[in-house]
């Protein structure tokens, strides 16, 4: 397993998450819809990172989660 793309996985979700964070934090302080929709975008990009972590670095080759990761990709 090599290390540097296992934690460039980690990183983008982390910097997903925190955009996310900070999105809704300043949703609900503005109730700007853009705000909203753009915290949505970045919810899912998360989720993708994460997914895309756990298929190449946790699971064993057999089990794959490409199906479920295109479905963040819509």
């Amino acid at each position: 397993m090599q290390v540097l793309p296992s934690l460039v996985y980690l990183l983008c979700a982390a910097t997903s998450a925190l955009c996310l964070i900070l999105l809704v934090r300043s949703y609900r302080r503005h109730h700007t819809q853009l705000l909203l929709w753009s915290a949505l975008c970045f919810a899912i990009l998360a989720l993708a990172n994460l997914l895309l972590f756990v298929d190449a670095v946790l699971l064993p080759a057999e089990i794959d989660l490409l199906p479920l990761r295109h479905l963040t990709s819509f």
